[in-house]
């Protein structure tokens, strides 16, 4: 049994995490969904909100393999989360060359301190390519539509703010 580390903040998660996701499901038999937590950054959604975005998305998405998803939240190395979750694998999606060059730093940072974990890339399907959360909160944020970039779930809960 492989376990599978995918961290990010998933602040929102968008259909580029999902398409991930799914990918990471095909080289992995569970994978961990893990929200960094960073406590001098002021994320839009709570951790108990993304974990519950996470899994309601997926829901749409995996109905039949939410057993082999669980999420997580870290504060410390994702090497050192990872190996204390027992992953033997970090997910990374790559959607361009500029992610491509920032990884492969990360992975080989990574590889250094954690050899016994090894850095899966998996490319962003072409829909998925310009998607980042950070656009994502900020189109939203301006009252633009967003349903062609994120789950069902997470459209709903981005009206919701925008409105409060």
């Amino acid at each position: 049994m492989t376990t599978a580390f995918y961290p990010g903040s998933f602040d929102p998660i968008t259909n580029g995490h999902v398409d991930v996701l799914v990918q990471a499901l095909n080289v992995a038999s569970k994978v961990i969904v893990a929200i960094g937590v960073h406590p001098g950054k002021a994320p839009l959604f709570s951790f108990e909100e993304k974990a519950d975005l996470i899994r309601q998305s997926l829901a749409e998405v995996l109905p039949g393999k939410l057993s082999e998803i669980s999420v997580v939240s870290f504060d410390n190395l994702v090497v050192d989360a990872a190996r204390a979750h027992g992953a033997t694998l970090l997910i990374r999606g790559l959607r361009d060359g500029t992610d491509l060059d920032y990884e492969m730093q990360m992975a080989g940072m990574n590889r250094q301190m954690a050899p016994d974990i090894q850095t899966v890339f998996l490319p962003a399907g072409t829909a998925s390519r310009p998607i980042t959360a950070t656009l994502v909160r900020q189109i939203a944020g301006m009252g633009g539509d967003v349903s062609a970039f994120v789950p069902d779930a997470v459209l709903k809960a981005l009206q919701s703010k925008r409105k409060s």
